[in-house]
């Protein structure tokens, strides 16, 4: 059973900024690309970035591109998110998630429990 557990969520004002990991349990997080996602109240489940399993690269959505940094750490076996310059929109629970590829346009299959990111003065 793949488990993600993430961590590093919490309350910070506008401006300022946080990192976020995602660790596994039971299986090694380089062997899968890993997204990072967050759903705000209401709203759907959106990837705002991803790491691929080969090279590394990244993918980033719009909203958040410039500000986060997603990197992996094999050593480690985690996978994190820098978050800078965060927004009152950033707020959401963020949720780390594992499949074969880096991808915007299909299901993820492993998913962690989710941190909760607030952002407010």
């Amino acid at each position: 059973q793949l488990q993600l557990v993430e961590s590093g969520g919490g309350l910070v004002q506008p401006g300022e900024s946080l990192r976020l990991s995602c660790t596994a349990s039971g299986f090694t997080l380089g062997n899968y690309a890993i997204g990072w996602f967050r759903q705000a109240p209401g709203k759907e489940r959106d990837l705002i970035s991803c790491i691929s399993k080969t090279d590394n690269s990244t993918k980033y959505a719009n909203s958040v591109k410039g500000r986060f940094t997603i990197s992996r750490d094999n050593a480690k076996n985690t996978v994190d998110l820098q978050m800078s310059s965060l927004k009152p929109e950033d707020t959401a629970v963020y949720f780390c998630a594992a499949d074969e590829i880096c991808t915007f346009y299909r299901p993820w299959g492993y998913w962690g429990q989710g941190t909760q990111v607030t952002v407010s003065s």
